[in-house]
């Protein structure tokens, strides 16, 4: 049997959860509960498309033109999103990340970001994947081990599925006051109040037809910190709530339209410390100095109607 395309694959057991890691990227492939897909996610003999899975260090989503300013450096990324103009999710995604602890429950992965050419910062980044009773738990943390202080955000990028045969019929509630509209270089723009506007996803509705790609921020959180967005079957009897811990202050909602092979098959939620284009904009952006550290935690949880 050939090796995976996605190396190592990872898998985690607790009741009736199971989750699977892979190698490259650190990426989450799938989770499941009682048999169930929580994930619109990808198979072991399959290449990652759209992000599916993937960590997003030490960016998440776009900067534009690949070009910020930092402690008078001018400094160019690689244009990853070239059709765009765009450096997009960082640069840990297509590198191995290496198993350092590991139970049947839980994963603890390393990867090393070195300095390079636009990110001349050294960083050593650690992600763990718990299942537990609350369900699945992913924490981030990024240690900067140079001595220059570095611009930092992450993010990862997982599509929801309550099983419907497209989005449209999910039922969708994102706890959010306000949302970012885009210019027309497709970055965005001050945060607007979502009240009125078809992005007020407060109160739980159907997707429908509507087509999103967009960030959320000043999410409503509840008594321990957390911000959830849900995802529900039409029916209600079913769903899965994501949660939003520590340094997780914007998530991204993309209804995957652009994707021509699984278009509108899933939800993509994506927990962000920083929306996109913070490189430029500095909104939500980390001075990571020496030897800190940084903490993103967010995790999911699925319910029945019982619950």
């Amino acid at each position: 049997m050939s090796e995976s395309p996605t190396g190592q694959q990872i898998l985690l057991r607790h009741g009736e959860q199971t989750a699977v890691i892979v190698e490259l990227g650190g990426a989450l492939r799938d989770y499941a509960v009682e048999g169930r897909p929580v994930l619109d996610g990808f198979s072991a003999d399959e290449r990652i498309t759209g992000g599916r899975g993937q960590l997003l260090v030490p960016w998440p989503n776009r900067i534009g033109q690949g070009r910020y300013l930092w402690n008078d450096q001018d400094l160019q990324l690689p244009l990853t999103e070239p059709e765009s103009g765009n450096a997009i999710h960082g640069l840990l995604r297509w590198m191995s990340w290496q198993v350092v602890e590991r139970e049947e429950h839980r994963v603890l992965l390393g990867a090393t970001l070195w300095p390079q050419p636009g990110y001349p910062f050294h960083l050593d980044v650690r992600v763990g994947y718990v299942l537990g009773a609350d369900g699945l738990t992913v924490t981030v943390v990024a240690h900067n081990l140079g001595e220059d202080t570095a611009p930092y955000g992450v993010g990862q990028h997982p599509y929801l599925t309550v099983g419907t045969e497209a989005v449209d019929d999910a039922v969708l509630l994102v706890p959010a006051r306000k949302w970012l509209p885009l210019d027309d270089t497709g970055m965005p723009v001050a945060a607007e109040d979502v009240t009125g506007t078809p992005f007020d996803f407060r109160t739980a509705k159907a997707v429908g037809g509507q087509r999103l790609d967009t960030a959320f921020t000043e999410l409503e959180r509840d008594s321990s910190g957390r911000a959830v967005v849900r995802l529900a079957h039409p029916s209600g009897s079913h769903g899965t709530d994501l949660w939003l811990g520590e340094g997780a202050g914007f998530v991204q909602v993309y209804t995957g339209d652009t994707l021509p092979e699984r278009r509108r098959r899933g939800i993509a939620v994506e927990p962000m410390s920083c929306p996109p284009n913070a490189f430029r904009s500095r909104d939500g952006l980390v001075a990571l100095a020496p030897g800190d550290l940084h903490t993103f935690r967010w995790g999911l949880r699925v319910w029945r109607q019982q619950d």
